[in-house]
């Protein structure tokens, strides 16, 4: 510590003193900043040691970060502010800020290189290059580290198409960028370049800059056969970097090209590059089920190879993709840490300005405001990859889920932290805070033992001093269509409304009759509990023990790396009121049932309605129970759900008008002229009636399909008797072998959630005695293999023989034996498992279960005609 240094933390320490003293609050020997995330040391530099474990230069402590990519300099995201009117620095701020709030202490992105060079390799000068800049000054004032990677070999248009591309990119695609030279050439020049550039809001050389601790040369490069192309292209890589005088990390990418691995290992890179894409990209759709077992380990196949072993690595992008549990990040996490990750970044945050349409890439999701408590998710994964010592092994799921200081409940849909300082969790749990006296941060969604509130925000609770809180309240995410489906500004798929709820706290020392005292800008809010209870709109407050003089802590008081009265949210969405509902597929006759739904922008005193009715019978109007803001219920009675078919709308009465949904319409569907032919429908079934499990010609948005590895697809096709059926095919025999693939591995799969409608037929559940599949297999095709998976993840499976002809085929329920389910859909990289197998009961607990599986296996022989195919009209249980 220099002498300036010296002095101004004694003259901070006097302060903190006379603090003390004047207020009469407990002295916090270190400020507020105490209580915040400790940030990674202020002198960044990194080395590799003897052991090949990344290391900081000062302490020589590991280095363990885990955080975001994020993209707002270019391409797209910098389109789709543009397009917005948004200012981009502002929105920078904000996303940092918020990102700061989660804990993040890593970013990483793949620069566009296609849009800050010329074809020849040049840097230029330009907006994207001074975004850049920008970011990375307010990414260091968060105390936030870096890894780039200054070749991404991207098109800029992502979703759209390309424009205005300037770079080398634009010419030489990934497959020919490595053994072309004018290429290499043109990366050569850009690399230099790019390590020389001074930023021009920090003053540093970006191969100086203390807190980018590292650089991966290229992103995904695609590479073939022969390995000396692929050998001579990274060392000159590594030469051009060296030269410019860097002497830090150079990582680089082994999972893209596996094929040609042995170049990569023996290459002059001091670190390794994976991704994980559990669940595959672009899925079309929300995906169902627990899907914890696609991220119960990541096995390395070079794991025992010395030329890795020696080596840092870290993962450059991870995604639970099309899935919006709460789950997934820690256990990837933790996983991460035992194979022993030092770096990992998910990919990508989505930028405040964009995030209410989900459009930068459809198939990622997570913003602190719009997906709350995926963001604590990823909040809580961070303590768990800091905190997991690297390279401890775990037992497989769902055996060790609660682990350390952490519990991941796809049950109960919950991640939690609990320690006696901290208690962080992503929705509603029971779970008691661990030492609530010693409790000094707090965040999560829903309600707990500390924490009572209705509203979908997150909150974060922060501790100031003994009795002295700070409290930040987001405004409610309401979820209006799948994210992960087609998307468009012109389309949210989340709204934001500013409602004013009532937050109940019961933490120690706080007392009943707190005081509360709005802080960021414009919030004037001056109030006082009641029984612990206070009614708050979004925004910062300080909340305060009666008779605590907090007065001292300002909107400019610091805490960690922001300022207490920060605050960044969404204005509220310009929407009406909307009804969110899906229809169960069949209800049971002479069961009451309860129908939920969704209502965003309803005022607290609107009436919600449910006006149902037996096809040309009896209608009833049954007024649904509030049970939040944004939630309501009704009971449809037993009376009504004879057999036959239930139509059903819900109406939102207030100021003296009528809304109907679906569609939301003027009127009221008991009014004489009520017009719109809309209505949600469920067919009402007598016991003993077979249940759809999958049906081609309704379930495609609900299903899963496609080949494995390479080694299928999947297609609709019309049989001879006009039914629409599910065709599973065996793709040709690839020129060259898949790395890591399994020949006796399924080719292609359905994969089918059902668990929503085995739960409407829940008091039929004991009658039904087995799977009746309609299909018909192609000359040649191989196995055709069942498997139900339930909630707790073990699977049950049995084999199917089909004709070449239209068929019904029963399998009995006691066929079903306990085994393995696949991965589905396909993980990626493609060396990760295929298979999981977890204990559970002997037989089939038919009530727990929730997903079908159908494999199709790889050809009986190869010499066939045609291509081996599977059709699947239906599945039923029955």
């Amino acid at each position: 510590m220099s002498e300036s240094l010296r002095a101004v933390g004694a003259v901070r320490r006097s302060w903190l003193f006379v603090l003390a003293f004047l207020t009469g609050l407990p002295l916090l020997t270190e400020g507020p900043a105490a209580f915040a995330q400790k940030a990674p040391p202020a002198r960044a530099d990194v080395y590799v040691d003897a052991k090949g474990v990344l290391r900081w230069q000062g302490s020589k402590q590991e280095v363990a970060l885990f955080g975001v990519n994020y993209t707002s300099p270019f391409a797209y995201s910098y389109r789709a502010h543009r397009k917005l009117g948004v200012n981009l620095e502002k929105a920078i701020d904000q996303d940092v800020y918020h990102l700061s709030r989660l804990g993040v202490d890593a970013f990483r992105v793949h620069v566009w290189d296609v849009e800050i060079t010329d074809t020849v390799g040049n840097l230029l000068q330009n907006e994207h290059l001074r975004l850049l800049d920008y970011l990375v000054q307010q990414l260091k004032a968060r105390h936030i580290k870096i890894i780039l990677t200054p070749i991404a070999y991207w098109g800029n248009g992502y979703p759209e198409k390309d424009t205005a591309q300037t770079g080398f990119s634009s010419l030489y695609p990934k497959g020919r960028a490595y053994n072309n030279e004018r290429a290499v050439r043109a990366q050569e020049r850009y690399l230099g370049q790019f390590l020389n550039h001074r930023n021009q809001y920090t003053g540093q050389l970006n191969r100086e800059d203390p807190d980018i601790i590292a650089y991966e040369v290229c992103n995904e490069p695609h590479y073939r056969q022969p390995e000396a192309e692929v050998s001579s292209f990274v060392q000159r890589m590594v030469r051009a970097m060296r030269a410019t005088g860097y002497k830090k990390p150079i990582f680089y990418n082994i999972a893209e090209s596996p094929t040609v691995a042995n170049a990569i290992l023996s290459s002059p890179v001091q670190g390794f590059t994976f991704q994980w894409y559990p669940s595959a990209l672009v899925g079309g759709h929300t995906l169902r089920g627990n899907l914890l077992p696609l991220v119960n380990q990541y096995p390395i196949p070079y794991a025992q190879d010395p030329r890795f072993a020696g080596k840092p690595r870290m993962v450059y992008e991870f995604e639970s993709a099309d899935i919006l549990q709460p789950v997934l990040y820690p256990l990837m996490a933790r996983s991460f840490r035992s194979a022993g990750f030092q770096w990992a970044t998910q990919f990508a945050y989505d930028p405040l300005a964009i995030a209410f349409a989900n459009t930068e890439y459809q198939t990622h999701y997570l913003n602190l405001a719009y997906t709350p408590a995926k963001a604590i998710s990823l909040l809580i994964a961070g303590k768990v990859f800091r905190q997991v010592p690297r390279g401890q092994q775990f037992r497989s799921y769902p055996q060790d889920s609660t682990f350390h200081n952490f519990r991941v409940s796809y049950r109960a849909g919950v991640s939690e932290l609990n320690t006696p300082e901290e208690f962080y969790y992503t929705s509603s749990t029971t779970t008691q805070p661990r030492k609530p006296a010693a409790l000094r941060r707090l965040a999560g969604t829903g309600s707990s033992p500390v924490v009572s509130y209705e509203g979908t925000g997150a909150y974060f609770l922060d501790q100031l001093a003994t009795g002295v809180w700070r409290l930040e309240v987001m405004p409610d995410a309401i979820q209006v269509r799948d994210p992960f489906a087609t998307t468009s500004l012109r389309q949210p798929v989340t709204r934001i409304d500013w409602n004013t709820q009532p937050l109940r706290l019961t933490l120690p020392g706080l007392g009943a009759d707190f005081t509360v005292r709005g802080l960021n800008e414009g919030n004037a809010f001056q109030g006082q509990a009641t029984n612990g209870t206070v009614r708050l709109q979004p925004g910062v407050y300080v909340v305060a023990a009666r008779g605590k003089n907090a007065s001292t802590f300002t909107a400019q008081t610091t805490l960690g790396a922001i300022k207490l009265g920060e605050f960044v949210a969404p204005p509220a969405t310009n929407l009406p009121v909307q009804v969110l509902h899906s229809a169960p597929t069949q209800l049971q006759a002479g069961q009451p049932a309860t129908l939920q739904a969704t209502v965003a922008g309803a005022a607290p005193t609107d009436s919600v309605l449910l006006v149902a009715q037996h096809y040309y019978g009896p209608t009833r109007t049954i007024p649904m129970r509030r049970l939040t803001l944004t939630t309501a219920e009704a009971t449809v009675p037993a009376n009504l759900l004879y057999p036959g078919l239930l139509r059903y709308w819900i109406v939102v009465k207030g100021n003296n008008r009528n809304t109907t949904f679906p569609g939301g319409h003027p009127g009221s569907p008991r009014d004489w002229d009520y017009a719109p032919r809309e209505q949600w429908e469920a067919t009402i079934v007598a016991p003993g009636t077979a249940l759809p499990l999958y049906v081609a010609s309704q379930d495609q948005q609900r299903t899963e399909t496609g080949g494995i590895n390479g080694g299928g697809w999947a297609d609709y096709v019309t049989t001879s008797n006009g039914q629409l059926a599910l065709r599973l095919l065996q793709s040709p025999a690839p020129t060259s072998p898949i790395p890591f693939a399994d020949a006796t591995a399924p080719v292609a799969f359905l994969r089918a959630y059902f668990g929503d409608r085995l739960a409407a037929r829940a008091p039929d559940i004991s009658r039904f005695q087995e799977v009746v599949l309609r299909g018909r297999r192609g000359a040649g095709a191989g196995t055709v293999r069942l498997v139900l998976t339930t909630r707790d993840a073990a699977a049950y499976v049995a084999d199917v023989e089909l004709g070449a002809d239209m068929q019904e085929v029963r399998v009995p329920l006691s066929a079903f034996r306990l085994g393995a389910q696949s991965l589905l859909p396909r993980p990626y990289p493609s060396f990760l498992p295929l298979t999981f197998q977890t204990a559970g009961p002997a037989t089939l607990p038919l009530p727990q279960a929730e997903v079908l599986q159908v494999l199709l296996g790889p050809a009986a022989t190869s010499a066939t005609e045609g291509r081996p195919f599977l059709d699947l009209e239906s599945i039923y249980l029955r």
